[in-house]
């Protein structure tokens, strides 16, 4: 999930562009935690800071496995929700590297977000969402944990989930955001599918 849209750096992973094959398809679980998974993700969180990101899943690097990372610390409001647990409680452990997640609980209440992602860069919409998840997963260390979360931890969480199971924002944005997209994604789809051909993909 994108902050805004990345100025060109020089990473470690390259983030995949809207049209490359990986981002469609459903991940693997990881089997083990190891320290292959771990330099992976440690390389994942410099990529999205370097690409000023909130969150990036493993996928989007050309890596199929069900893992992403997150950082969506900020600064709190006065006039603020009162954050969630899993807000209080992951917020101080991030960066975070969230291996094999799962959204045990969804809230029926539901809120409304315009979102960005590091693949389908200059290109925003309107995304409904449940406001509150209960996310599950492991950490590096191999902990579960699992959290009643809301906010843009929520949001980020869901977002990222979406992407290891090869589904983009723009499969769940207004029809009307993605309309106006149209010319933006197919020059990006087209890029991106020229790229892999070059590289024998």
């Amino acid at each position: 999930m994108a902050r805004r849209p990345p100025p060109p750096k020089n990473t470690g992973l390259e983030v995949k562009i809207f049209g490359t094959k990986v981002l469609r398809r459903v991940a693997e679980p990881v089997a083990e935690i190891n320290q292959t998974i771990r330099d992976l993700a440690d390389q994942m969180i410099k990529c999205m800071y370097d690409e000023e990101g909130i969150g990036l899943a493993a996928p989007q690097v050309g890596v199929s496995v069900r893992l992403f990372v997150i950082d969506t610390r900020r600064e709190r409001e006065e006039d603020d929700p009162v954050p969630s647990p899993g807000e209080l409680a992951l917020e101080t452990k991030m960066p975070l590297a969230v291996i094999n997640p799962e959204i045990t609980w969804k809230s029926p209440e539901t809120c409304d977000f315009s979102e960005g992602c590091l693949s389908i860069p200059g290109v925003n919409g309107n995304v409904v969402r449940p406001s509150l998840i209960r996310l599950k997963g492991k950490n590096l260390d191999g902990d579960e944990f699992e959290w009643e979360c809301g906010g843009l931890l929520a949001r980020c969480a869901q977002h990222e989930i979406d992407h290891l199971d090869g589904i983009l924002f723009t499969d769940r944005a207004e029809e009307g955001d993605m309309k106006k997209a149209a010319a933006r994604l197919a020059k990006l789809k087209s890029e991106a599918e020229l790229l892999e051909k070059a590289r024998g993909g």
